[in-house]
């Protein structure tokens, strides 16, 4: 198979391509791609656990730690022990966490409309229930 057709190669360039896109319009805001799916993960909590983040965002605990700490040290995040059981930690957004949050919204949507833009509403959703499947699929089971 030609390079240019295999799908792996397919779905790594357009992710490349989107991620350099959105990273670029939140670097205004000193914040990732990967940081935002935290605070975005966070709206609406009162808090959530390191391990469920990084559930939700299809990453290993050990990298979200790392994020979070990069954030912590934003002041967008807190880390508290929670009182009844001391071996969870909850992750908590600040007000500034949710303040960069509200701000950066627009910007996401932009980033969707632009590289949504040459499909029919039919293809975007024909597109992301495609990526829903193979992201859901188990392969080699």
């Amino acid at each position: 198979m030609e390079l240019k057709e295999c799908i792996n190669f397919l779905l790594t360039t357009a992710q490349h391509n989107v991620f350099q896109y959105l990273s670029s319009k939140l670097s205004e805001h000193d914040v990732t791609p990967l940081q935002h799916g935290v605070l975005s993960c966070l709206m609406g909590k009162s808090y959530d656990t390191p391990k469920h983040l990084a559930e939700n965002l299809s990453l290993e605990t050990s990298t979200i730690s790392g994020v979070l700490d990069r954030m912590q040290k934003k002041g967008l995040i807190d880390r508290v022990v929670n009182k009844d059981d001391r071996r969870e930690v909850q992750v908590r957004i600040t007000p500034k966490g949710r303040e960069l949050e509200e701000l950066i919204m627009p910007i996401i949507d932009q980033v969707n409309e632009e590289v949504l833009k040459s499909f029919s509403d039919e293809e975007i959703a024909y597109i992301k229930d495609s990526l829903r499947l193979i992201a859901g699929s188990k392969f080699g089971e």
